[in-house]
């Protein structure tokens, strides 16, 4: 069987593809939620819940208040509007949220 000059084609394309997913997959570089006596109801929370939804209602409680918590300089702008999505990107450590 001969392999066609479209075969050769389609097949750099799908290497090419496979590059940039090999390329932008990298080491995760949010943080994780810390497993600290601060974070224990966070994680209590989960365990009883299951729900990351929930949980991310208790974060504002620390990190929005005045005197909270301060975001760094390059972290992403807050929603104004909605639930807050904190656990979106910083992951539960999953030994301490029960998995």
């Amino acid at each position: 069987m001969k392999i066609s000059k479209k075969d050769w084609l389609f097949i750099g394309v799908i290497v090419i593809v496979l590059a940039v997913f090999y390329a932008i997959s990298g080491e995760e570089k949010t943080k994780r939620v810390p497993v600290d006596e601060k974070h224990q109801a966070a994680y209590e929370l989960f365990k009883k819940t299951q729900s990351k939804m929930e949980v991310d209602k208790t974060c504002p409680s620390c990190h929005f208040e005045p005197g909270g918590v301060p975001f760094p300089a390059k972290h992403p702008v807050k929603p104004k509007d909605g639930p807050m999505r904190c656990l979106f990107c910083h992951k539960l450590k999953a030994s301490a949220a029960g998995k």
